[in-house]
């Protein structure tokens, strides 16, 4: 591996779909990149040593030991073809979704990953029976019988780091909002539980429950304004596996050990839960009866073990031993009360859907199955290969070379260095083992990598985010007993030394790290003990007490919320030593000064501080799983600035003990400024009586098409279409090395005679827009079509650079629309339009705004606008924003009374471009004084600069002007409104003026644009 190091492992963007890779050959992964994306694959599965806490030999894949997840693969092509088709066959609430999420204008953008596994699942519940996808729900069905007993599970592969709660809190969204617009549609539901294997990850979660103060959907603005009532309509509950064990009735715990012996066996016993008891008392606070969806986190803890024989070179708890046989024996035992407690939910109250969330989604040792097989239900595949190539989370790096004469990297293989040299037991039966007695090669690596995070250290010390207050980088040790964990944070930390009678503080081996400092232990420490038995029996001294007092009261505060009902006396120093750990790494809280981390297993999962930057293993690996685990603590960024291109800069977790394959690198950590976070909101203490902006929300259009003569008027520039070569090719030439040459070309389209295109045209004005409400056709409109496509096919069509009539075919959906936004009348009258409005929730406010946002924003004047903040979209915030908004304020008061950035309001104005239905967010609302007649009046502005497409924002006035504004003007109950289009920001305020003088007046110019009158009349 050490001869190929690559430069920079990031070549994708984390929002885009993966197009390029790093290619593996029989010698393992190289640095040629093929450009296209990795396929989905696996590695095979290794048969696990026999020995009893024998270390994995590193094993270098290569491509001879990658085999395809074809079921993963064959559901990527179908859901990319569904991506590029726009997600047809959905609900219009779950295209709504899928179009705020994907939108790459977005302030808080969601990753390609998670995404990818959002739009899987929704494929597979809306789509994919209409789209060519029928096998794959099939397939699911058949893997869930024979692996699940017939359990309808789901499984999305996320490597660590990349976001899997996001994507609960989309599923979530999309089920409860289509739930709350469609109540009886079965496909969806409003009532989640949500299964995690511990309590760390349980409270972690909390961030899913829409009343959370943290909660993801507005803090990854996961749902649009319009949806966010519906989300409140959403019943979860967030439990772990535990709460699924069958517990004494409360007869059963005031009965004696006699009277609990008196029950005969084979007869139900009265002081243990049923099943059913046990999912009225998980379930109970979700109320109702109707199926519910089920969210399993680190899903690869519930299976069900296999029925009949075990699998070649499977292991089964039996064929195991020693410490491996009690591991896998817990293990099973945990599948079993987990898989066991949804089938008792599913026998009792029904489960719509299982969705399976984890990065390493493989059956373990003991269950039957060959330990590291991906679970046969595994739809969406995002691995850390394809994490690290996307730069979505950390790069580990690992020892690869040293200059011991050895066959083997030292810290690479730490485990087989030293594990003879150390205690087997856990504390009780190794009393006498202290940190005087650990090995030498175990302190020299401890030594080394030290050497690395004080680099590392001085780096962050130097940095904006130090200087922000973001805490320091994180050291973490994993051991294997609690007798070498105990030692090791002795020897980090410090100790208590006994010398003649008295215990002496001693500081620890490495000083940034040592709780002792000149003879004294620190109030606060740096280095922190995690494992079972401290949590059982540890305390805080009363000197971490007093320094920390704010953030204890800050969290018996948080306490008392999470569980009403109890007080701050409930909680004792083992939930308080939990919160240390569960903050390491997080301003403000218990664990923010803490530095380094020494635990048994508790940190193979479940915690994560994005903070870690260093990991030592020292204990037995004996799976490639446990490796990926235990390095994932690690993984998660700390930064998601992305560069100038778009792309995020490498961030590293150096490794040492974890033999695992990575990918070799030696680029340059470059650190990128960190953007404050502002809430943008409407400040509670303005005038909302006279600020508060209030709008239509217009979804269509209904247009009355009397059957009379159509009128079409030619003479708006924006009617015209130009084709030339600089629109597209009409040849391309093929050649290779060798042989003949082939011309490719358009000739047959350029055959199409004039009245033929004319004629293709009008059908397809007849079929788009000249329907009737019940979607029939009038075929009798169709001469009247035909003769207008002709004439403007004559007077708007420019043809250059010889091309020829029938080329207009190519661009067909644009030629259609302007054929139909020629037609101006019906008869003696203009078009009559009125809006279509959403069925819930049709009237918008300023009043509701409330977001989060990095980008840079300009305060308001709390007499002109309700919102406190203009979000600025230029660079730096030196943008046009800025400057209208300024010309805005700086217009008078009798004639602006208020205004608003349209940023997170839900106003649009729905369009057509291209054949597509699009949406158009206008740049600003002005609410004009009151003109003394009771009439409120509303002016758009729009800014159509160089920075916009011109042939789009054509279309889009054109919509505002012909279509909305007449239509809402039309309804009689929304006051007066006009639309403005402003070219120059620098001279807004001079161009505004006409147009509010011509709304003032009711009359006047509906958009000012450079090719337009402004003596237009406003309908």
């Amino acid at each position: 591996m050490s001869d190929r190091v690559i430069d920079n492992p990031i070549i994708n963007s984390p929002y885009g779909r993966p197009d390029r890779h790093f290619a593996f050959d029989r010698d393992g992964i190289t640095d040629r990149i093929e450009e296209k994306r990795r396929p989905s694959s696996f590695f095979i599965p290794v048969p696990r040593p026999r020995k009893r806490g024998q270390q994995l030999e590193l094993q270098v894949f290569t491509e001879d030991d990658i085999k395809p997840n074809k079921q993963v693969n064959d559901v990527r092509e179908r859901v990319d073809a569904w991506r590029e088709a726009g997600w047809p066959n959905v609900t219009p609430v779950t295209r709504r979704l899928l179009e705020y999420w994907s939108d790459p204008e977005r302030d808080n953008k969601v990753l390609f990953c998670q995404l990818e596994a959002v739009e899987t699942a929704i494929f597979l519940a809306e789509g994919a029976t209409k789209w060519h996808g029928s096998w794959i729900n099939n397939d699911l069905d058949a893997h869930n019988a024979e692996y699940n007993n017939g359990m309808p599970r789901v499984a999305l592969k996320m490597a660590t780091g990349t976001g899997k709660t996001v994507v609960m809190a989309m599923l979530i969204a999309w089920q409860t909002v289509n739930k709350v617009h469609a109540p009886y549609d079965k496909t969806f539901a409003k009532r989640f539980l949500v299964v995690a294997p511990g309590l760390t990850i349980r409270d972690r979660l909390r961030v899913l429950l829409p009343e959370d103060t943290g909660n993801y959907y507005r803090e990854r603005d996961l749902v649009p304004v319009e949806f966010i009532d519906d989300l409140g309509q959403a019943k979860i509950v967030i439990t772990n596996f535990h709460a699924f064990q069958l517990r004494e009735t409360r007869f059963g715990r005031n009965a004696t050990g006699n009277t609990k012996l008196l029950v005969a066996p084979g007869r139900p016993n009265p002081f243990q839960e049923s099943p059913a008891q046990m999912v009225s008392r998980v379930l109970r606070e979700l109320g109702g009866s109707s199926e519910i969806v089920v969210f399993n986190d680190e899903a690869h803890h519930c299976y069900r073990g296999r029925i009949g024989d075990p699998e070649p070179d499977a292991d089964t708890v039996e064929n195991l031993r020693g410490e491996d046989r009690k591991e896998a024996a817990d293990r099973a035992e945990e599948a079993r009360v987990w898989f066991n407690g949804l089938e008792a939910i599913r026998a009792k109250i029904g489960i719509k859907k299982v969705y399976d969330l984890s990065a390493t989604p493989f059956f373990l040792s003991g269950s039957g199955y060959r330990e590291g097989t991906l679970f046969p239900w595994v739809v969406s595949d995002f691995s850390l290969i394809d994490a690290i190539e996307a730069g979505i989370v950390k790069i580990p790096r690992v020892p690869v070379d040293d200059d011991r004469v050895a066959n083997r990297v030292t810290y690479l293989n730490l485990w087989q260095e030293v594990r003879d040299a150390l205690p087997k037991g856990g504390r009780r039966s190794n009393q006498g083992f202290t940190a005087m007695d650990l090995p030498g090669t175990l302190t020299a690596a401890l030594h080394s990598l030290y050497g690395s995070y004080v680099r590392a250290f001085e780096a962050w010390e130097k940095s904006a985010a130090a200087s922000h207050g973001q805490p320091p980088p994180v050291f973490i040790v994993v051991c294997s007993n609690t007798t070498i964990s105990k030692a090791v944070y002795e020897w980090i930390g410090g100790y208590d030394r006994e010398q003649g009678g008295a215990l002496l503080p001693t500081a620890g081996q490495l000083s940034l790290f040592s709780n002792v400092i000149d003879g004294q232990w620190r109030n606060r420490p740096r280095t922190i003990l995690v494992d079972a038995a401290e949590f059982e029996s540890g305390s805080l001294s009363p000197e971490f007490r007093r320094a920390a007092d704010r953030e204890i009261a800050e969290f018996k505060q948080e306490y008392a919320e999470r569980f009403p009902g109890r007080t701050a006396d409930d909680i004792g120093d083992a939930e308080l030593m939990r919160e240390v750990m569960n903050t390491v790494g997080k301003p403000g809280k218990l664990g923010e000064p803490v530095r380094c981390v020494v635990s048994v297993s508790m940190l193979t999962e479940g915690w994560d501080a994005n903070t870690v930057t260093h990991i030592l293993g020292v204990r037995a690996f004996g799976t490639q799983l446990l490796c990926e685990q235990v390095v994932g603590r690690g993984l998660r960024r700390r930064s998601y600035v992305a560069d100038e291109n778009g792309m995020f800069t490498p961030e590293y977790a150096d490794v040492y003990g974890v033999p695992f394959q990575f990918i070799p690198t030696v680029a340059v950590t470059r650190e990128l400024p960190m953007k404050p976070v502002r809430n943008v909101r409407a400040e509670p203490d303005r005038d909302a009586g006279k600020l508060e902006i209030t709008f239509p929300r217009v979804v269509g259009y209904h247009l009355e098409v009397p059957d009379e003569r159509l009128v079409a008027d030619f003479s708006d520039p924006g009617l015209r279409l130009t084709l030339s070569r600089a629109d597209l090719p009409t040849k391309t030439t093929m050649a290779g090395q060798i042989g003949d040459e082939e011309v490719h070309d358009l000739e047959r389209l350029k055959r199409y005679r004039g009245q033929f295109v004319a004629y293709r045209l009008a059908s397809e004005v007849l079929k788009r827009k000249l329907r009737t409400d019940e979607g029939d056709l009038r075929p009798w409109y169709f001469p009247q079509v035909l003769e207008i496509a002709e004439e403007w096919l004559r007077r708007c069509v420019d043809l250059r650079d010889d091309q020829a009539i029938g080329l207009i075919l190519l661009r067909e959906a644009e030629a259609v629309e302007k054929i139909w936004q020629s037609i101006v009348r019906q008869g003696d009258r203009e078009r009559w339009v009125l809006p279509v409005l959403r069925t819930t929730d049709p009237i918008g406010t300023t009043s509701t705004v409330d977001f989060r946002t990095i980008r840079e924003v300009w305060p308001t004047d709390p007499r002109r606008c309700q919102v406190n903040l203009v979000t600025l979209d230029g660079k730096d915030g030196n943008a046009w924003e800025r400057a209208v908004a300024q010309a805005i304020e700086s217009l008078p008061e009798d004639q602006v009374a208020a205004y608003v950035r349209n940023d997170h309001l839900d106003f649009f104005i729905p369009y057509e471009h291209a054949g597509r239905s699009r949406r158009f967010y206008p740049d600003f609302l002005l609410k004009l004084a009151d003109g003394g007649d009771g009439i409120t009046r509303t002016l758009i502005v729009e800014v159509s600069g160089g920075r916009k497409s011109q042939a789009e924002a054509a279309q889009k006035a054109w919509a505002a002007r012909k279509l909305w504004v007449p239509a809402v003007n039309n309804s009689g109950t929304f006051g007066r409104w006009s639309f403005c289009e402003l070219h120059d920001p620098t001279t807004a305020k001079r161009d505004l003026r006409p147009a509010i003088d011509a709304l003032f007046a009711l009359q006047g110019a509906s958009a000012l644009t450079d090719a337009m009158s402004a003596e237009e009349e406003l309908v």
